[in-house]
């Protein structure tokens, strides 16, 4: 029979991390120490089957194990505080369903969840790169940009369930030629996650340097005709083209002197120390750490701190910017530590 952790074994803690791709478990002791992991395939479009992956998963941990574990989710999306029934989440299958109460029937216990940012600020706060900070907001800048806050280890999640959407607020002090910014996913323009995921770096890096990928614009077009930069931006993130680098692509040749590739991440830099600013007006976060493919852009930490003080409130800046501990392990940890 599995049992929970007695004096003699400790406490078992099991995350899972719901992907549009890949579903990850993990098993953690309370000290943090990794027992197993395993992941498989996300079944493709049908809810009922993620359901039982998720549920063969933690049965499979158990009985490796021989105990039962606390279990906590991170997701993509939140759960309605209307409804309870899971929102925004870009795995679309499971928007509108009820996960949280089905798990809990077919589990027999309590399930926490919480979306894949809060869980990756919590696995960083708990024992990961910000270990012992007050104040941590973790962001994740990747396919997507989001991010969670964390309190005293406590995870922020607000009235509303929301707590952390930096990446669906407007890029903060923008410049003419960014308005009125690219379209986004969520309907609206110029949000900050146009302008720092790794395909918004892509795109914009086209359209902004158009002379060097494109023949001359037609008379009459779009270009030639003076429409602002900023509404050709408006379809930025919509489409591709052929002689656009993606965003490693564009950190390799900008190592290498390519001049606007340079250019691509100055401005790259600077919006994104503008972003950050915004949150420690509001927060004033002890650190900041990032996730997420571009966060392992090492200039990042050196440059974005020496300007983001230009829009910061204050004649100082003591919030410090950290590389994330634990890479992709961060958001299957965090969400252990529900």
């Amino acid at each position: 029979m599995v049992e929970y952790g007695t004096s003699l074994s400790p406490i078992m803690r099991l995350g899972i991390d719901l992907g549009g791709t890949k579903i990850e478990i993990i098993a953690l002791d309370d000290s943090g120490k990794e027992l197993m992991r395993r992941r498989v395939p996300t079944p493709k479009g049908d809810y009922y089957e993620t359901l039982q992956a998720i549920v063969q998963l933690v049965h499979d941990a158990e009985a490796e194990l021989g105990q039962r574990g606390s279990l906590g989710i991170g997701t993509p999306g939140a759960l309605s505080r209307a409804t309870g029934r899971l929102k925004n989440s870009n795995s679309v299958v499971l928007n509108g369903q009820p996960i949280l109460q089905d798990l809990e029937s077919l589990l027999q216990r309590q399930v926490k969840i919480s979306n894949d940012a809060n869980c990756f600020a919590l696995s960083e706060a708990t024992d990961g790169a910000a270990k012992g900070a007050e104040v941590v907001f973790g962001v994740i800048l990747g396919t997507g940009v989001g991010a969670g806050i964390v309190v005293n280890g406590h995870v922020l999640t607000g009235p509303n369930g929301i707590a952390g959407e930096w990446g669906h607020n407007p890029l903060p002090w923008p410049q003419a030629h960014e308005l009125p910014g690219p379209h986004c996913y969520c309907g609206k323009k110029g949000c900050i996650e146009t302008f720092l995921s790794g395909p918004g770096m892509a795109k914009l890096h086209q359209i902004e340097n158009q002379e060097s990928v494109r023949p001359e614009p037609a008379e009459g077009s779009l270009q030639s005709s003076g429409v602002p930069t900023g509404v050709l931006l408006a379809g930025a993130v919509e489409g591709t083209d052929s002689l656009t680098l993606n965003a490693k692509e564009i950190v390799a040749q900008a190592e290498q002197g390519d001049p606007a590739c340079e250019r691509t991440m100055q401005t790259y830099e600077n919006r994104l120390a503008r972003s950050l600013a915004h949150v420690i007006n509001i927060l004033d976060p002890d650190v900041i750490v990032l996730g997420g493919g571009m966060s392992n852009i090492e200039r990042l930490y050196a440059n974005v701190p020496r300007i983001w003080g230009d829009w910061v409130f204050s004649d100082r800046v003591d919030t410090r910017l950290l590389k994330n501990k634990y890479g992709d392990s961060s958001g299957v940890r965090g969400a252990a530590w529900l």
